[in-house]
């Protein structure tokens, strides 16, 4: 594929939060993005299990609330709030650790937004990679979103091609994403060497240098 990544980087808005969460200090990892789409159209596209391989991964389960549901080589978890067309969160379930994801979406103009939530209590995973870690896992499951609904349907998830994540326009877009993660840490009061290292391990990661 061919895309065009300063545009689709900017498309993007980022923000790392402090919190609490069972009484435990937490990190949000907070992304949006908006779509020219209806709201109505944009909750179909990420709750529909007939959808969602089209621009995310495969994902099975009972889609209601208190459901169990599980991505294809990925997470699994519990269905904890399912409001459409606004609001739908979940258990993360993965490597035998467990964090939350919360999605909201409203109508912006003609288009509709959609604002996603990772929370997590921060560990040796998060002091080595930051928030990129899943930062630009969304942030490939935002582009993939934005394909599939600007094509008509058409696009390949590109978590799902081999051939282009191992491209140089993969790389040069996990890059970008990895710094913009790195400065939203520095811009959520992180130590700006702590940041950088921690984006720069990252992008490692994802390009397969580490």
């Amino acid at each position: 594929m061919s895309i065009d990544i300063p545009k689709l980087i900017g498309a993007v808005s980022r923000e790392v939060r402090d919190a609490e969460r069972d009484g435990k200090p937490a990190r949000i990892v907070v992304l949006g993005r908006t779509y020219d789409t209806g709201i109505d159209d944009l909750w179909d596209a990420i709750t529909n299990a007939e959808r969602l391989p089209r621009w995310f991964a495969p994902v099975t389960g009972d889609f209601k609330l208190g459901g169990a549901y599980a991505v294809q080589g990925n997470a699994s978890g519990t269905i904890t709030a399912c409001e459409p067309p606004r609001h739908l969160a979940l258990t993360w379930e993965f490597g035998g650790g467990v964090s939350w994801v919360e999605v909201d979406l409203s109508s912006e103009g003609e288009g509709a937004r959609l604002e996603l939530r990772h929370i997590a209590h921060p560990e040796a995973h998060w002091d080595q990679f930051g928030a990129g870690a899943v930062g630009i896992g969304w942030e490939l499951g935002l582009l993939g979103l934005y394909l599939y609904l600007s094509s008509g349907g058409v696009a390949k998830p590109p978590e799902a091609d081999p051939a282009w994540a191992a491209s140089e326009e993969a790389k040069t877009f996990m890059r970008a994403s990895g710094d913009a993660w790195g400065a939203a840490e520095i811009a959520g009061g992180e130590d700006r060497d702590t940041a950088l290292r921690r984006a720069a391990s990252t992008v490692k990661f994802y390009c397969g240098e580490a």
